[in-house]
């Protein structure tokens, strides 16, 4: 078939038809966890293989203090008081009604909003000031205990949402409306990948409490929205086979899946030269991406190379594949291998009961690789220059959901996060609640100030940061006045 022939024949089928055609074999259905289907996509200016790994030639906007995210996220709400936010009062008053001049007449969800008393209960750990800075924290969290003049703890976070999903989805995206671009997805189209083998964003996930692991984690989390496809985070999975369908199958060598994509890039190059849509332009760098990903991404979950002092660091879970412990090592090793972002979801966080049992547990699944990380990356002399982040959607209750101690419910007023490395001064304690741990009094800090103080470590203006979407400069800190939290740089 020569050219004319090809462009007539493809003036007989749709766009899409085309796509879905081209999109077929090992390539496309490897490429079904990069790529959203549903997306609209923008951005090529030649082809998308020629700006893989770019980003915008505007950033970053000043001298950043971090290349790389590590963002240890805790699914379900991490309760502030029984870790991070010391309130003795809360001991002393234990069974007592919480006050009314306290709630204020706050929105409840509806596992609480029924209950006629809302009895107060202290923390189920005990806590101790630590290291130079003297910060407070629970025994439940031992290793952290051992790293915090290298973290900045917030105990002033807030945010409106009520509910997981709702909850998470602002956190992640700076929006409660699903849809929207991830914060990694937008720090992988701001400043693009230090490594052409393997993608700018990669998502993984862990989870504990056995049989309970609390809340699902939906794709979207990680999605690109309106975004370029190119920038939705990639999920790896635990194993040999880190995304699926990415190997060969029985009979194809490297050598026949080089010459096939080489021949459906022709293709695609022909009809991007006919047509310029950057659909297409995303795919042909994706299939390309898949290719080099064949080799990179099973070499960084392959551990043979690690010593024994880094599983006595991380602990022995961490040489079990799809343990949160093991997660955190591979983080370490993408961080060193130029991935831009890298985003660890841990389930299991939503004690409504058996808290007790269920929040040591989580604390024992977590506690030592988190510390680790930042142990580890200071060693190599990557903690200057990597932004980690530790926390969970919102917090939880003061008082017990049902009988007292049983366990705690859901709270956005106010809870506890912490960051360290990259431009975040350590050994800080910022922000502070009332006795009860259920209001800010000092230096409330919203989740969108999160994502603008990460931004801004990232050497990133967050006002200046927009992508024209729908009418509006869209942007990860929303149309809402976000703040650098500048008490938190060093």
């Amino acid at each position: 078939m020569n050219t004319d022939d090809f462009q007539n024949f493809n003036r007989e089928i749709s766009r899409r038809t085309f796509l879905q055609r081209s999109y077929g074999g090992l390539g496309g259905i490897a490429l079904g966890s990069l790529l959203g289907s549903n997306n609209q996509l923008f951005g090529a200016s030649k082809t998308a293989a020629q700006h893989q790994g770019l980003g915008l030639p505007n950033l970053p906007h000043f001298k950043p203090a971090a290349k790389r995210v590590i963002y240890l996220f805790m699914s379900g709400g991490p309760s502030h008081l029984d870790l991070f936010d010391y309130k003795p009062e809360l001991k002393k008053r234990q069974g007592e009604d919480l006050p009314d001049s306290v709630r204020q007449g706050q929105r409840l969800t509806g596992m609480t909003a029924n209950q006629k008393n809302f009895p107060l209960f202290g923390s189920i750990g005990k806590f101790a000031q630590h290291g130079q800075s003297g910060t407070w924290m629970s025994d439940l969290l031992p290793y952290t205990s051992q790293v915090v003049d290298d973290i900045a703890v917030v105990r002033s976070m807030h945010t409106e949402a009520i509910n997981h999903d709702p909850g998470i989805t602002l956190i992640n995206t700076g929006s409660q409306i699903p849809g929207q671009p991830s914060a990694g997805a937008w720090a992988s189209y701001g400043l693009g990948s230090d490594n052409q083998n393997m993608p700018s964003y990669v998502v993984l996930l862990s989870q504990g409490n056995g049989k309970n692991p609390g809340q699902p984690i939906f794709s979207r989390l990680w999605g690109s929205g309106f975004l370029p496809s190119s920038h939705q985070g990639v999920m790896l999975r635990s194993g040999d086979d880190p995304v699926l369908y990415l190997n060969n199958p029985p009979g194809i060598t490297r050598e026949n899946r080089r010459a096939q994509l080489d021949k459906l890039a022709a293709i695609n190059e022909m009809k991007y030269s006919t047509h310029g849509d950057p659909e297409i332009a995303t795919r042909i760098s994706q299939y390309e991406m898949a290719f080099r990903m064949q080799a990179a991404a099973p070499e960084i979950a392959d551990l043979s190379d690690e010593p024994q002092s880094t599983f006595e660091l991380y602990g022995e879970d961490a040489r079990e594949p799809g343990t949160f412990a093991y997660n955190c090592l591979l983080a370490r090793r993408m961080a060193e291998r130029g991935v831009r972002f890298s985003q660890l979801f841990h389930r299991g966080w939503d004690q409504h009961g058996a808290l007790d049992k269920n929040l040591r547990a989580q604390c024992k699944d977590t506690d030592q690789a988190s510390a680790a990380l930042v142990t580890d990356l200071k060693q190599r002399g990557m903690l200057d220059d990597t932004l980690v982040i530790w926390g969970g959607e919102f917090g939880r209750t003061a008082y017990s959901q049902g009988s007292l101690g049983s366990g705690r419910d859901h709270h956005g007023r106010c809870f506890s996060m912490w960051m360290a490395g990259g431009g975040i001064k350590g050994g800080t304690t910022y922000g502070e609640t009332d006795d009860f741990g259920y209001n800010i009094l000092k230096d409330p800090v919203h989740v969108r100030d999160l994502n603008a103080t990460m931004l801004h470590t990232l050497g990133i203006d967050h006002e200046r940061f927009t992508f024209p979407f729908q009418g509006l400069d869209q942007r990860l800190t929303g149309v809402e006045h976000a703040h650098v939290i500048k008490g938190l740089l060093a």
